[in-house]
Formats: C-alpha cells, structure tokens, sequence
C-alpha cells in the first residue's frame, strides 16, 4: 500500500563549522600543551551544538508508491508501473485503433496484476518474466511502432513489420489477461473447495432439494 514515508535528516553544516572552528581555535590557543588542546577542542564542540540549534533536524517526506514490506518486491512493482507508464504514452502516439484498442487491454492486465501483487506480495515470484522481460519488450517494440509513424518510414520492411506487430498485440494481450487470470488459480481453487463443503452441509441438514 502507497504511503508517506517520513525520514530525519541531519544537516551537515554543523559538522563543517566545527572543523572549521578547529584551525581557527588553534591560532589562538596553539595545541602545543593539553591545556590549549583542550580548550580548541571545547571550542569546536561548542561551535558543533551552537550549528545544531541553529540547524535542526529536518523530518523529509516522501511518497513512496508501493509499500509491501519487501524492498524487492517494490522495486519491481515501481519498474512494472514505470514500463505500464511508458506504454501509455506510446499508446496515445499509435493512430491505429485495432492496435491500441490491444495495448489499452494490456495496460489494464497490467494494472491489475500490480494491484494484486500489491496486496498479495507473495505472489511477486508468479510475475517475474511477465516484470522482467514480457513487458518491457512489449514497450521496445511499440517504441519501435511510433518511430516507424513518426518518421513516415515506408518500404516493404517497413509495412512487414508493422503488420507483424499488429498481429502480436492481440495475442500479448490475451497472454497479459492469462497472467492476470494465472494469479487467482489459488483462490479459485480455494473457493471451489468452499463451494463443495458448504453443499454438502445444505445436503446434509436436508435444506436443498
């Protein structure tokens, strides 16, 4: 679950000072004796707590998107919503409607299946080919799509490949949607069992016909 994350920052500015009133103590009272030595040092202390009143620990927030308990898993939900981000984008550059009406199936899946993982992050190992290499080639070859549109590349390379990466974005799609489906086998199959049980208690008490 997303959150604010608050972190205590010390600020470095006492620290310089302090070393800085080091040498400077040092000209007035020469650290020959350790009369002298101590006193240069309570002077650079001093200097230290004065930079501390002075420059209060700061409390830093920051957003962080995905909180599961696991920095892994977040890592790889964050690079999931990052490639899921970018294939928006590429999306509204595509003017093919067959082609984008597949990727806005994909985006959807994969939303999903961030979501779900979100929730269940024991799940995370069932999408790691999906995270790592599925999605992110996906958004290689639509980056590849929009630079072929964009620079009005024409030929019969061109229109091959074009053609070629229409036909795959239906399937991918479907192959996002499976991943998506793959991620409730367990509770399917867990609800089924329910299912099962609770009929046979009904047939049991004699409360179904």
């Amino acid at each position: 679950m997303s959150k604010w994350e608050e972190k205590q920052v010390r600020p470095v500015l006492p620290l310089y000072l302090a070393a800085l009133a080091w040498p400077v103590a040092s000209l007035i009272f020469p650290p020959y004796t350790l009369t002298n030595l101590a006193v240069v040092a309570v002077c650079s202390a001093a200097v230290y707590l004065a930079g501390r009143v002075l420059c209060p620990t700061r409390v830093v927030r920051t957003w962080v998107p995905y909180a599961t308990g696991s920095e892994d898993v977040d890592a790889l939900l964050n690079g999931i919503a990052a490639n899921l981000d970018a294939l928006h984008a590429l999306n509204d550059a595509i003017p093919d409607a067959a082609l984008s009406r597949s990727l806005d199936r994909m985006e959807k899946a994969g939303r999903s299946i961030v979501a779900v993982v979100e929730d269940a992050p024991d799940k995370a190992r069932q999408i790691d080919r999906f995270a790592r290499y599925y999605l992110p080639e996906v958004v290689k070859l639509m980056s590849a799509y929009v630079s072929l549109e964009k620079n009005g590349v024409k030929g019969d390379n061109a229109a091959q490949i074009e053609a070629d990466l229409r036909r795959n974005a239906e399937t991918t799609a479907t192959a996002f949607e499976n991943q998506l489906d793959a991620l409730y086998s367990a509770e399917a199959l867990d609800i089924s069992t329910d299912i099962e049980v609770l009929d046979s208690i009904l047939k049991s008490q004699n409360l179904t016909k």
